[in-house]
């Protein structure tokens, strides 16, 4: 049935008046997105009070990044989990942890990056969250990747944490440190050790090595988690039953390598103690319920780890304001 010719002859006028609008009038452009909330974000663990705080991304080809599987079985979980199947984007989370007075974060992030640079967004959330780097007791490492210790500088140079102590586990730190394991590097990791020496430099007489499996400080322990890098450490947050590990590079991005555990990524120093180490630990994880946190896991990179299958499955966190 027809509209009534009154219908007719007003929505015919609107049609022309429409017509007439300029096209921006018709047709406005998208805003720009808008700038990003600060990135960080607060809990408990016991009495410590921890900060996840966001430094950014970075991208590259999907192609590549597992060394032993068929890309396109990369791709299939990669799209499972509604993720890119030509690229992977790999997050940078830094954890904060504070009791008393102490202030200890682990790894130092990227840094001063250049102007447009996906990464070094630590530097702004820090501000955001409140945290001075001044009053950053303990810089503690789990390992010299770049991404891990270039924050250790800041943009003249110097120390970036000028109050701190540096722990760092002893076999990462006598590996980097001897040039003569140079020929016995993957090629593509070689140029760590300059920069291990560059960024180390202004804390001359403040780094302070720990054997993995000790307690690092009261209330941090560590776990020997080596393959990633001849050293890499995991680190447990303690207070009473309370728990956080912080896995470091134990995983990258948790949709794959908690899934397929036994992957081994470009990244990896040794691929085959990589596997096995993920495995066991995420299986630690799994089985003592105990909370975890991860460098590249997606942001705010807080929650738990329950097996699924062969593998393991990242669980994240319920979110709450309470702090």
């Amino acid at each position: 049935m027809g509209l009534p010719r009154r219908h007719t002859l007003i929505g015919s006028a609107a049609i022309a008046a429409a017509a007439a609008l300029p096209a921006a009038a018709q047709a406005p452009a998208p805003a720009p997105a808008p700038a990003q909330a600060p990135g960080y974000y607060r809990f408990r663990v016991g009495g410590w009070l921890v900060t996840m705080v966001h430094d950014g991304f970075f991208r590259r080809p999907l192609e590549g990044f597992v060394r032993n599987a068929p890309l396109a079985e990369v791709q299939a979980l990669m799209a499972e989990h509604f993720q890119p199947t030509d690229h992977i984007q790999v997050p940078f989370t830094v954890t904060f942890a504070q009791r008393g007075e102490v202030l200890a974060v682990f790894d130092a992030g990227n840094g001063v990056t250049p102007a447009g640079a996906t990464a070094g967004r630590m530097i702004a959330n820090m501000a955001a969250a409140g945290i001075d780097p001044a009053r950053v007791t303990h810089v503690i490492h789990s390992h010299f990747h770049g991404d891990h210790i270039n924050g250790l500088l800041n943009a003249e140079g110097g120390a970036a944490f000028p109050n701190a102590q540096v722990l760092v586990p002893a076999p990462e730190w006598a590996w980097w440190t001897d040039e003569g394991n140079q020929s016995r590097t993957p090629e593509g990791q070689r140029p760590t050790f300059a920069n291990v020496a560059r960024r180390f430099a202004p804390y001359q007489g403040r780094v302070t090595p720990f054997t993995p499996g000790a307690e690092v400080i009261a209330g941090i322990a560590s776990l020997p988690a080596h393959g990633h890098t001849p050293g890499h450490t995991v680190l447990r947050l303690h207070d009473g039953a309370e728990q956080l590990l912080f896995l470091g590079d134990l995983t990258n991005r948790p949709e794959a390598m908690m899934r397929r555990p036994e992957w081994q990524i470009i990244f990896d120093f040794d691929g085959d103690a990589a596997a096995a180490t993920r495995r066991r630990i995420l299986e630690m994880a799994a089985s003592e319920r105990v909370r975890v946190s991860g460098y590249h896991f997606p942001f705010p990179a807080n929650g738990f780890v329950a097996r699924e299958g062969n593998g393991f499955r990242f669980v994240p966190a319920e979110w709450s304001s309470v702090v």
